[in-house]
Formats: C-alpha cells, sequence, structure tokens
C-alpha cells in the first residue's frame, strides 16, 4: 500500500510542477537539474522529488526506449485461456509490467523528437510529464510474482488510466496552440498518428486485464465479445447521435441499416465505438445542414454492413451535399475543420476519455461538430486495427464512407495490439 500512497504523491504534485518545466531536451534538462533537485529536498515524501529529478536524469527512459515492443494478436489475447486459479491473471499482469514501460519509452522519445517550439507548448509539455511519470511509477512497481501483488499492480493501472483520461484534449488543445509554429505537417501528423494509436493499444491491453476480474458479462473474454453483432451497435450509436442532433438542430434524420444485419462474429468492439459515433455524427450533420429548408423531407442515413471471411466492412452514405474539392484532402489532417474553429470544448467523446467508458448514455453537451481530430483520429483507429477508412465524395449531392476492418478470429494474419 505504500506504493499506493506514492502513486498517489505522483498525482498531487502534478499541478505543483507543471508551469516550470518547460525544457525537455538532454543539454538544457542537466543544465537545470541541480537546482530543481534543490528546490525538492524538503518534500516530506522522497517520491515527489524522484518525480521532478526524472525529468532531468532519462538513462532508464532511454534503455526502456531502446527495446522492442511486444505486440500481441487479438487471438492471442481472446484464447489465452481461464483458470480456476486466475493464474492467467497474473499471467497478464507480468506482460504488462515488462511491456507498459516500453511502450511508454517510446512515446516519451517521440515528444523528444518534437521542434522545440511545439514540445516547449505547457500543454504539451504537461502530456509529456504524464507520460514520465507514468514510465517510472510502473518500471518501479516490484515484480508481480503473486496475486496480491497483481491487485496492487491492477489498482495502479486505474490510477493511471485515470491520470491520463484527458491526454487527447490536451494533445488537440495544444497543437491547436502552436500551430502557427508546425512547419511540417507530415511530421505532426506521424507524431499525432502513433501516439494515439499506441495510446489505443496501452488502453486497450490495460482495460482487458482490469476486465478479467470481473467476467460477469455473458460472451465476453475481458473486451473481446465473442458474439459481436455490428447491427447492435451501430442501432445504439444511431440513436445516440440523432438525439445529439435532434437536442442541437431540433430534427434528426433517419438511419436506415441493412446488408448482413444479422452477422456475428468475434469483436473488439470500444474503438469501432468511436469510428462509428465520430461517422455518424459526420453524416447526420451534413445532412440537418444541407436541408434546412426541407427538414421534413429530410434523406435518411443509409449504413450498410457486408461480412466475409477476411474482413467486415460498414458503409454509411449521406445526401448532406458532399464535401467541397478544396476540402477533400484537408478532412484528414489534424486540427483542421469546416466549423472555423481549432478545437471544440469536448474533444474527449467515446474512447477518447476512456476505452471502456463509451456508451454515451444520453447526448452530451457542447457542439456537435469543430473538434478538429476526429475524422484523422478515426482514420489511424482503422490502419491501427488492420483496416482502413476511406471516403468518397459527390459535390453538391452527398458522401459514401467506407470503414474495412479485420476480423480477429485468427483464422488469418492479423493485426497486433
Amino acid at each position: 500500500m505504500a506504493f499506493l500512497s506514492a502513486v498517489r504523491s505522483f498525482r498531487v504534485i502534478a499541478g505543483e510542477q507543471r508551469t516550470g518545466l518547460l525544457f525537455t531536451t538532454a543539454v538544457a534538462s542537466r543544465q537545470f537539474s541541480d537546482n530543481i533537485y534543490s528546490k525538492q529536498q524538503d518534500c516530506p515524501d522522497r517520491e515527489r522529488s524522484r518525480s521532478v529529478t526524472s525529468f532531468y536524469f532519462q538513462s532508464a527512459i532511454d534503455q526502456a526506449a531502446n527495446k522492442p515492443s511486444v505486440r500481441l494478436t487479438p487471438a492471442a489475447i481472446l484464447y489465452s485461456g481461464k483458470s480456476n486459479d486466475d493464474s492467467h491473471i497474473l499471467r497478464s499482469a507480468q506482460y504488462l509490467h515488462k511491456e507498459l514501460p516500453v511502450r511508454i519509452a517510446h512515446r516519451i522519445a517521440g515528444f523528444r523528437g518534437l521542434p522545440f517550439i511545439i514540445g516547449c507548448n505547457p500543454t504539451i509539455l504537461q502530456v509529456h510529464e504524464l507520460y514520465i511519470r507514468a514510465f517510472h511509477i510502473l518500471s518501479e512497481f516490484p515484480p508481480v510474482v503473486d496475486l496480491d501483488i497483481e491487485k496492487d499492480f491492477s489498482d495502479t493501472l486505474r490510477t493511471l488510466l485515470d491520470d491520463h483520461k484527458d491526454v487527447v484534449t490536451l494533445l488537440a488543445e495544444g497543437f491547436g496552440e502552436c500551430r502557427r509554429h508546425i512547419k511540417d505537417e507530415n511530421l505532426i501528423k506521424g507524431f499525432l498518428d502513433k501516439t494515439l494509436t499506441s495510446r489505443l493499444g496501452i488502453r486497450m491491453l490495460a482495460e482487458h486485464h482490469l476486465a478479467l476480474h470481473t467476467e460477469t458479462r455473458p460472451n465476453y473474454v475481458g473486451i473481446v465479445n465473442v458474439g459481436f453483432s455490428p447491427r447492435k451497435l451501430i442501432e445504439k450509436k444511431a440513436d445516440f447521435v440523432r438525439n445529439v442532433c435532434q437536442a442541437k438542430y431540433g430534427f434528426s434524420p433517419d438511419v436506415k441499416l441493412n446488408g448482413h444485419v444479422n452477422a456475428t462474429f468475434p469483436y473488439i468492439a470500444p474503438p469501432l465505438d468511436y469510428i462509428l459515433t465520430e461517422l455518424l455524427k459526420n453524416a447526420l450533420r451534413s445532412t440537418v445542414e444541407s436541408n434546412l429548408e426541407s427538414l421534413q423531407n429530410m434523406p435518411a442515413v443509409y449504413v450498410t454492413v457486408a461480412v466475409n471471411e477476411e474482413d467486415f466492412v460498414i458503409r454509411i452514405s449521406d445526401r448532406g451535399g458532399g464535401i467541397p474539392h478544396s476540402y477533400v484532402n484537408k478532412v484528414w489532417d489534424y486540427n483542421f475543420t469546416t466549423s472555423g474553429n481549432l478545437a471544440d470544448d469536448r474533444i474527449d467523446g467515446g474512447l477518447f476519455g476512456q476505452v471502456m467508458n463509451a456508451s454515451n448514455s444520453g447526448p452530451m453537451p457542447g457542439k456537435m461538430h469543430g473538434y478538429g481530430f476526429g475524422l484523422p483520429t478515426a482514420k489511424a483507429y482503422a490502419q491501427y486495427l488492420g483496416g482502413s477508412l476511406t471516403i468518397e465524395t459527390m459535390s453538391g449531392i452527398g458522401t459514401d464512407v467506407y470503414l474495412r476492418l479485420a476480423h480477429i478470429d485468427g483464422k488469418r494474419e492479423s493485426f497486433r495490439i
């Protein structure tokens, strides 16, 4: 329990040290390390001092960043088995204990590789700080040799998941704030694609491990739904987005489903939950805003599901006027919005806040568009999950969006988490 107390102390000082830690390169860090360390000597908890000095002594992070990541296939997670003595939970914790510090170190290296003027943005630096703190908490956790230690490890994971729930909001705000300093769009896109998908993978693995403790839902192995129904999820997301649309505009188009609507198969639903919400939101918004003069005769949005042995495809078709030619390529850019704003006050919807907390039980306040991270994040997630997200648009008519995702049943080569 002493370790958990140290974890909580890490969280307490997050706000205390954030504004002063503006130098993250190795040269600057060593220059100021002695002063920072001396200021922390009166701290009652030694861990609080170490959390600050860890910014300046990076050898452990460097060593971990040089190690390869060991990614698992979804089938390996699905068929890993369940034991009566909970040894499967212990094995899962031991894997995460070794793997998570390596993945986090890789992302810290990514933050170091940002242009200096961007890396020094206080909001982006705040996220960098969170990753460094998480690395030291996990890398210094004792070996998970029994279920008692595993319980403490799981509690630590829950704490870190909560600490990092606003990371995507902070990234969106930070890159929006320093957008004028971005000279290489591809570098930033690569950084964000990697950071967001790495975050997705880490959260999926952590949430899966925690779900193994409370396997009370039928047809579930951790976060894997062995009887996943695309129709049920699409209907759930359509109802949610229609309610949001109704609350914002006073009207909402119907969403009609066709194709292989009765298909079921194993799948990990939370990432798809976010992607579908984003795609349906865009389709309904464009449909309403293109038919404001004929709201009573608003065209429906059609969702078609096609399932085959290799993958499954979801097509969302709207009559929302299409995308202007000048915007077609820009819709995949981070922080690009058609609303004219760089960021919205509610960037973290669905999956962003917490992978397993994606029920979206009712309309959420705030704007329905203008987030600037929605489509590029959805595309990055789709590619991470072994699929693709493409757009076919007819300017003046409407847009078809094609989401293709690979099966995870292990019958063919799959993506790795």
